[in-house]
C-alpha cells in the first residue's frame, strides 16, 4: 500500500553543506528503499513530502523525528494513495530563495516558507504549484 506523508521541520544547522549533506543522505536511503519525494527548504525551514510503501514510511518519519539535524518535527498530512505524484524523483529540491515570492504570499501570510501556520493541504497545494511552475529541482 501506498501512502504519502508531508511534514516540517527547522534545521538545526542551515549551511549549505548541512542541507546538501540531508539531501545527499535522503536521496542514497530513498532510491535504496522505493521512497519518492520532493524537499521544499527555505529561512531554516524543511517542508518534505515523502511517498512509498506504508512501513517504509513510517520507519523514515521516525528516523527523522529522532534525527539531529531536525528541530521542531510536525506532521502536517498523511494519507493514503492510489499513485505517486512525486514517482520522478528520489528527493526533487526547491530552495525558495530561488523563486518568485509571491508563489509563497500566495499560500501563507507573508511572502516566506512557515508550513507552521497553514493546513497541511495549504502545503500540500504550495508543492503542487511548484512542480507545475518547474521550481523543483530533480535528482533521480
Amino acid at each position: 500500500m501506498l501512502v504519502r506523508l508531508l511534514y516540517a521541520s527547522r534545521a538545526v544547522d542551515t549551511t549549505p553543506a548541512a542541507v546538501d549533506g540531508i539531501c545527499t543522505s535522503a536521496r542514497q536511503h530513498n532510491a535504496d528503499h522505493g521512497v519518492t519525494g520532493v524537499l521544499v527548504y527555505g529561512g531554516g525551514v524543511f517542508m518534505q513530502a515523502l511517498e512509498g510503501g506504508r512501513q517504509i514510511i513510517s520507519d523514515l518519519y521516525g528516523v527523522i523525528q529522532r534525527d539531529p539535524r531536525h528541530k521542531d518535527v510536525v506532521l502536517l498530512h498523511y494519507e493514503e494513495i492510489t499513485e505517486r505524484r512525486f514517482g520522478g524523483w528520489t528527493m526533487g529540491l526547491v530552495d525558495t530563495s530561488r523563486i518568485n515570492p509571491s508563489t509563497l504570499l500566495k499560500y501563507s501570510e507573508q511572502a516566506e516558507l512557515n508550513p507552521y501556520a497553514v493546513s497541511g493541504k495549504v502545503s500540500l497545494a504550495l508543492i503542487e504549484e511548484l512542480m507545475a511552475t518547474a521550481s523543483v529541482v530533480g535528482h533521480v
